[in-house]
């Protein structure tokens, strides 16, 4: 069977955007409107009390699926540098995790916000993503810490596959990407390489229609990658992240109980 046959609709994608993380309070708000989740910084790459406070009541307001978005506490390169997480050991993550994680948690119990997700943030999503050592650490720890709260992670990496594994208790929801280059092993292209990034609406539209009806996308040397997303991620620091979304939900508009 060719990889482009079309599959049927699929319905119920989630549409992810990762906020919080120093936007000004009108973009934050713009962004929360053509959403389903947040990802919400809390802490470590990016984010405050403040932010975190004015993502949840947003959160809350427009109906969207709050989770936590940690990342490594090195707020000078965004926590994206590829070489940071090197040396990252099991308990050092379980740390992170333990600190950023419970402080959004304590305020989304004060803002009567119930986290819906975890999505780890740059540099640590690829490590945990990469290393599947990491990827058991990180599914244990939610599994124990945070239960009933699902996990999402790149569709083919090293998380969607530990949690497939017999005994795992924690639901992964496979991520793909409307706005990253991919590389043809399903790994994203590093930020800093040519092709990273998408740069206009039709491009968007049709790495929408790939993920979402054909069950894969062409990577950046026109091989096809598998994969069966379960929710889209749109970067709310991307320069164009509103247009992009304002696009998306022409074609995909939020369901009714969302609105």
């Amino acid at each position: 069977m060719s990889s482009r046959t079309t599959h049927p609709l699929r319905r119920g994608i989630d549409l992810n955007c990762d906020l919080g993380e120093g936007e000004p309070p009108d973009r934050t708000a713009a962004l929360f409107a053509r959403i389903d989740s947040a990802n919400i910084a809390c802490g470590g790459h990016a984010g405050d009390d403040a932010s975190m406070d004015r993502c949840l009541a947003l959160a809350k307001l427009n109906r969207v699926q709050a989770g936590a978005h940690p990342g490594l506490a090195e707020r000078a390169d965004f926590g994206r540098r590829s070489t940071s997480a090197d040396g990252l050991t099991e308990a050092g993550l379980m740390g992170l995790l333990e600190q950023q994680v419970r402080r959004l948690a304590v305020r989304a119990r004060e803002a009567g916000v119930t986290l819906h997700h975890l999505k780890l943030h740059g540099a640590l999503y690829h490590a945990v993503d990469r290393d599947p050592r990491l990827a058991r650490t990180y599914l244990n720890w939610a599994a124990v810490r945070c239960r009933g709260v699902r996990v999402y992670a790149r569709a083919g990496g090293a998380v969607e596959a530990e949690s497939m594994r017999a005994g795992s208790e924690v639901e992964v929801w496979a991520e793909g990407f409307l706005d990253r280059g991919y590389m043809s092993d399903g790994r994203l292209i590093p930020r800093e390489d040519p092709g990273a990034l998408l740069d206009g609406i039709p491009q968007v539209l049709e790495r929408l229609a790939d993920l979402r009806d054909r069950g894969g996308c062409r990577a950046v040397d026109g091989t096809w990658v598998a994969m069966n997303p379960r929710t889209l991620c749109v970067h709310g620091d991307a320069l164009h992240a509103l247009e992009w979304l304002e696009a998306v939900r022409v074609v995909m508009p939020r369901p009714p109980h969302a609105a």
